[in-house]
């Protein structure tokens, strides 16, 4: 913990978002990070009734939406990462990844069986978005974290600690400082035959940007390549974590 910092907290995105800043921060800077934050989960969550995925995921095919520019953005990082992966990152989660096209701020959608689910993108834009909303309001330094995806910025280095499957503690794993660090499971099923003893894996990527560092650690769970090349591409190294490996 870093001294001279406030801790606040909210349940935002299905999870509790924290925002520390110093201790001289008002209220009303907590509140604008945690407003843009809100921002975002009222255009992307399927689970928001007027959310734009959520009216997406109830049109009949053949038809398109309007999109706020927050969803045309997160969109379109979306599709560049399912195209440059070759569809191994997919919110459509399989149930249409050419079933949707974004053209400006329209959103087609093909196939009445396609939904999108932005879980896998969408909290690491909304921790970016909330620190450019706490820079606007004259914060230098601090930190946002929305269950484990984090970014930090200005003048402070934040202790990364990790959960041991083992023991059910924590680890020590270095510090970031002036960037973004994510973590998702790997499953059984989509680890790679390179690690075939391991009982438990996390997959940690850092990047400069959370949304970045949030939809990369997919790709590399789906993958089980801790090198994959679109990596480097997006500024971002990966880490595997094994709770038991042989």
């Amino acid at each position: 913990m870093n001294p001279g910092l406030q801790r606040r907290a909210r349940p935002l995105l299905g999870t509790l978002l924290e925002i520390a800043l110093p201790a001289q921060a008002g209220a009303e800077q907590f509140e604008a990070g945690f407003a843009a934050v809100q921002a975002v989960q009222a255009s992307l969550s399927r689970f928001e009734a007027g959310s734009d995925i959520a009216r997406f995921n109830r049109l009949p095919a053949a038809q398109s939406l309007e999109l706020t520019l927050l969803s045309a953005r997160v969109l379109r990082a979306a599709a560049l990462l399912q195209t440059l992966s070759g569809a191994v990152f997919d919110i459509s989660q399989g149930t249409g990844p050419q079933a949707w096209h974004l053209e400006g701020l329209r959103l087609h959608k093909r196939s009445a069986e396609v939904r999108l689910d932005l879980g896998g993108i969408a909290k690491g834009f909304a921790v970016d978005r909330a620190v450019a909303a706490l820079r606007r309001a004259g914060c230098a330094l601090g930190s946002v974290n929305a269950g484990g995806d984090l970014r930090v910025f200005g003048e402070l280095n934040l202790r990364l600690q990790l959960r041991d499957e083992q023991t059910g503690g924590v680890r020590e794993f270095g510090q970031l400082a002036e960037g973004s660090f994510a973590t998702s499971y790997l499953s059984e099923h989509s680890r790679s035959a390179a690690y075939p003893a391991a009982k438990a894996m996390h997959v940690s990527v850092a990047a400069p940007r959370c949304l970045w560092a949030d939809a990369l650690t997919k790709l590399v769970a789906c993958t089980g390549n801790p090198r994959h090349p679109l990596l480097a591409r997006f500024g971002a190294s990966a880490f595997l974590h094994t709770s038991v490996c042989t």
